[in-house]
C-alpha cells in the first residue's frame, strides 16, 4: 500500500493508505472528505465545551443582550425548558452572551468533556507521529460517539439553531467565519506531489510509479492557487539535530581555544620570578626527599 503524508502548506494533518492504481479523483474525495471531517469535528468539540459550561444556545436575536435588554425587548427563549439535561442543569452564566447559562451538571458534563477528549484524540494530528493511518471509518466514528454523547446528555435534542445540532444534521452556515477559509470542498481541491498537481482523469500510478511501498508527502491546495512551497530537503527534526550538534562543536572549539590561551602560563619564560630566581641561584633547584 502507497502511504500519502497529506500536509495543508507546512502543516502535517494525517496519514492515508491507498494503492498506486487508484484513480485521482477518488483519492481527492476519500481525502477531503477526511480532511473535512477533521475540520467538523474540531469545530463540534469547541461548541460542545461551551454546551458544558454554559448549556444550549440562545436564540439569534436574544444573544449577545443583556438580561435588562431582553427584559426591555419581551424576548423569551421558548427552547429553554423543552432542552433540559438530565440530572437536571445548573446556573453558570456565559460570559459570551451566546448560551441560556443552564449548564449539565458535573457528572453529565463529564460525558460531554470525556467524549469529546476522546473523538478529538482519534482524528489527532499526533497520529502522524504514531504512525497511524486515517480513514473516513475514523471520522464516522468519531462523530457518532458525539452524537451519542449529545443525546445522553440531552435526550429531548436540541433546538434547531443551536451550533452542535446544526453540525451533525450538516445544516451549518459556515459563510463569514474563519471556518469557512478552512473548508476546501472537494470540487475545489486539488492535491499536489513533488511540484505537480495530481490530475483527475489520471492514476496515481501515473505520477509516483508502481511500487506499492512507497511513501510520499502529498499537499492539499484550493484550486487556481498555484503550487504549494515544497518540501525542504531537510526535515525540521534534522534541522534541529544539526543545529545542536553545531552549537556543541563551537562550544568545544570555544573551550579549547580558551585553555590553548591560558597554557603559556606553565612555560619558563612567562614566569615573572624567573630572572629574580636566576641571579639567586634558585633555577632548577630540586629538593631532597626525606632521609
Amino acid at each position: 500500500m502507497v502511504k500519502l503524508h497529506i500536509k495543508k502548506g507546512d502543516e502535517s494533518q494525517f496519514l492515508y493508505e491507498t494503492t498506486v492504481a487508484v484513480p485521482v479523483e477518488d483519492l481527492l474525495k476519500d481525502v477531503m472528505a477526511i480532511y473535512n471531517g477533521r475540520l467538523k469535528i474540531d469545530r463540534l468539540c469547541s461548541e460542545m465545551e461551551f454546551l458544558a459550561k454554559s448549556g444550549i444556545t440562545l436564540p439569534p436575536n436574544m444573544q449577545g443582550l443583556t438580561e435588562e435588554q431582553i427584559e426591555e425587548l419581551k424576548l423569551k427563549d421558548e427552547w429553554a425548558d423543552r432542552c433540559v439535561p438530565s440530572g437536571g442543569y445548573e446556573e453558570k452564566q456565559d460570559e459570551y452572551g451566546r448560551r441560556n447559562g443552564r449548564a449539565p451538571n458535573e457528572k453529565m458534563a463529564e460525558v460531554l468533556n470525556k467524549t469529546r477528549k476522546e473523538a478529538q484524540d482519534m482524528v489527532s494530528k499526533k497520529q502522524v507521529q504514531a504512525d497511524v493511518c486515517m480513514t473516513q471509518a475514523n471520522v464516522m466514528e468519531a462523530l457518532d460517539i458525539l452524537r451519542g454523547a449529545v443525546m445522553i446528555v440531552y435526550p429531548m435534542g436540541l433546538p434547531p439553531h443551536d451550533p452542535i445540532r446544526q453540525e451533525l444534521e450538516n445544516t451549518e452556515d459556515l459563510s463569514g467565519t474563519q471556518a469557512s477559509l478552512e473548508v476546501i470542498e472537494e470540487a475545489n481541491a486539488s492535491l499536489w506531489w513533488a511540484g505537480k498537481e495530481l490530475v483527475r482523469g489520471k492514476k496515481l500510478q501515473d505520477y509516483v510509479g508502481k511500487n506499492e511501498k512507497t511513501k510520499i508527502v502529498a499537499k492539499i491546495q484550493k484550486r487556481g492557487q498555484g503550487a504549494p512551497s515544497r518540501e525542504p530537503v531537510v526535515s525540521e527534526e534534522e534541522q534541529k539535530q544539526m543545529m545542536a550538534y553545531y552549537f556543541r562543536k563551537q562550544e568545544d572549539a570555544k573551550k579549547l581555544e580558551a585553555s590553548e590561551e591560558d597554557a603559556y602560563l606553565d612555560s619558563q619564560w612567562a614566569d615573572t620570578n624567573a630572572l629574580k630566581n636566576q641571579f639567586q641561584g634558585l633555577r632548577d633547584v630540586k629538593w631532597g626527599g626525606p632521609r
